[in-house]
């Protein structure tokens, strides 16, 4: 198993320093996890800090094996002021990491895609009113920040018996900051589009392709992953959704050789790792 960057009383010391010092930085936690903060509030995208699917898949043809140690038990993470859960597979809505976190940080407010409220609160069994919820194509304010609804296709759009979108990316903004976390998805129509008002500091974007016989739904490969990030004119391209479970990631080698083919700039993270904005 691969070493964290850095993990545990280390990350903290890193995060508080930050904190201390009034610098916007983030952290990758593992496979789609951010840890982002600024001087205006503090974000968690799509956590996933414990075992839960290595356990449930153990004895099954597809273990969930981990390829990189966790960073941080969910509990010793303070200071939050929003947690997203871009849908409701376990890796993005996990309740071993979600409510020792909200037991943590009570103040903090869960943002979900509106058409998975009823799944939310049946895994998580409580925080009901910690939930915010939002569409794609919505805008809304939470405190400090300001949260935009983007339409992700895992493996296609997919939408409710309303049309409300179950799948989700989001774009933040807080802090003079603009962050654009993808959640799980494909390129599809509509994308782009929904994406061009915004020119993102960071685009949080994942990598790990989408292969059938993974028995798994896809995601962007690097070359789609680093062609977003430019065609968005994000100012600093940074992947995910690789080096958690070994059947299902990718080597950054080929996002990081796409963006220097397009001069895009990019930034590839260690489990733990900071970096500064």
């Amino acid at each position: 198993m691969q070493r964290a960057f850095q993990k545990d009383d280390a990350l903290l010391e890193d995060i508080a320093r930050a904190r201390a010092e009034g610098r916007s930085r983030i952290w990758w936690l593992g496979q789609s996890g951010f840890l982002v903060h600024t001087p205006a509030a503090t974000i968690l995208f799509d956590p996933y800090l414990s075992d839960s699917l290595t356990r449930k898949y153990a004895d099954t043809d597809k273990p969930h094996t981990r390829v990189t140690e966790r960073v941080i038990a969910p509990e010793r993470l303070g200071g939050i002021d929003l947690i997203t859960s871009s849908h409701n597979h376990t890796d993005h809505l996990d309740a071993e990491t979600l409510l020792p976190l909200l037991e943590a940080n009570p103040q903090a407010q869960l943002v979900i895609p509106r058409a998975n409220r009823a799944f939310v609160i049946d895994r998580l069994g409580r925080g009901e009113s910690s939930l915010v919820e939002i569409d794609a194509g919505e805008s809304l304010t939470v405190g400090k920040v300001t949260l935009h609804g983007i339409p992700a296709a895992h493996n296609r759009v997919e939408r409710d018996e309303q049309g409300r979108c179950r799948f989700l990316g989001l774009v933040a903004q807080t802090g003079g900051r603009t962050f654009y976390h993808s959640g799980d998805t494909l390129l599809h129509e509509g994308l782009f589009a929904a994406l061009a008002p915004f020119r993102p500091d960071v685009a949080f974007v994942p990598i790990n392709g989408n292969k059938p016989e993974r028995r798994v739904a896809g995601n962007l490969n690097g070359r789609e992953a680093a062609e977003l990030a430019k065609a968005m004119h994000a100012r600093v391209a940074i992947p995910h959704h690789f080096d958690m479970f070994a059947f299902n990631t990718a080597s950054p080698e080929t996002f990081a050789d796409e963006c220097g083919r397009l001069g895009q700039p990019f930034r590839v993270l260690k489990n733990g790792e900071g970096y500064d904005l």
